[in-house]
């Protein structure tokens, strides 16, 4: 299977190392803004073709699929772009920053019936899979979630240290993990939501600290705590309170409430979030099947987030 990644920053780079890990897979160009920068990351991993071109990798012989990891503000525009292309998209998360421009990508993916997934990375995390998979078979019924999700980004950097083209969002970026991983682990869709948030950077123009409360159907809880102000430790740090114990994860690891270490190694092939997620996109192309984390199952979270959104802005 021929296809593109779009975006040579950090991001791009962990999807190019998880593909390595596929067999049948073939990355045949990276596209990214600078020519130069690109071309290093490409150089590294063995793909022949370079464009700052999005539309020129599409056009390439054979290419079947895409995988963006460009700035948000350019998913939604893209992914539809991939889609008119006639390729299957994979689009990092967030989706989108709007619920209009979320939707537009959803009416063309059915429109077309290609395979459009959003790279809701938590929902193939080892970790998440093994509390996933205990819900399913009726051993674990959450109570609350409670979330960190802590970054020290006062500038635009991104996740290598290196200088960003474009504004992070915790709303519509980070939050959107844990909205969607709460709804999809729960099984159950948000009823109530609420957001408060601290000032506005003076430059970046964006919130630095959030607060979220969500509630299901029947009374399942998830409070999220959000900073871009916090010095360490860095990442998400989830904890399940559950009906039959308390667990934490930490991107592929996961202990319980004492923290003794459990074991997730056998949850699936790799123990690596982004590879799985590729993997789930391939296979579903292959098999001719909607993926987990789909466009269409993931938009609850976003409609979520512009509940959110339009709340902080009255």
């Amino acid at each position: 299977m021929k296809v593109i990644v779009a975006g040579a920053g950090a991001f791009g780079e962990k999807h190019l190392d998880g593909i390595k890990n596929i067999d049948g897979v073939e990355v045949v160009a990276l596209v990214g803004r600078e020519i130069g920068s690109t071309q290093k990351v490409a150089d590294a991993h063995g793909i022949a073709t370079v464009t700052t071109d999005l539309q020129e990798a599409l056009d390439l012989p054979g290419v079947e699929a895409a995988i963006l990891c460009t700035p948000t503000q350019m998913h939604a525009a893209q992914a539809i772009q991939c889609m008119k292309a006639g390729k299957h998209v994979q689009v990092e998360i967030p989706l989108a920053d709007s619920r209009e421009d979320a939707e537009a990508v959803l009416k063309l993916a059915e429109e077309t019936g290609l395979v459009c997934m959003v790279g809701h990375t938590r929902r193939f995390n080892p970790s998440h899979q093994w509390v996933h998979n205990r819900i399913k078979a009726g051993e674990l019924s959450i109570q609350q979630m409670d979330v960190q999700t802590y970054f020290f980004r006062r500038t635009n950097m991104n996740a290598k240290g290196e200088p960003r083209s474009w504004t992070d969002h915790l709303l519509w970026h980070h939050a959107a993990h844990t909205v969607d991983l709460f709804q999809y682990q729960t099984g159950e869709k948000v009823v109530q939501a609420n957001a408060i948030e601290g000032p506005h950077h003076p430059e970046l123009g964006i919130a630095m600290d959030m607060s979220i409360q969500l509630k299901t159907e029947t009374g399942k809880i998830c409070t999220l705590s959000l900073s871009f102000n916090n010095n360490g430790p860095l990442g998400t740090f989830f904890r399940y309170i559950c009906d039959n114990g308390t667990y934490m994860a930490r991107y592929d690891d996961l202990v319980d409430g004492y923290e003794k270490p459990i074991d997730v190694s056998k949850v699936d092939v790799s123990m690596n979030g982004i590879e799985l997620q590729d993997r789930e996109f391939f296979a579903a192309i292959r098999e001719g099947r909607e993926p987990n984390s789909s466009v269409q199952k993931v938009m609850p979270c976003y409609q979520v987030l512009d509940q959110l959104e339009k709340q902080l802005q009255s």
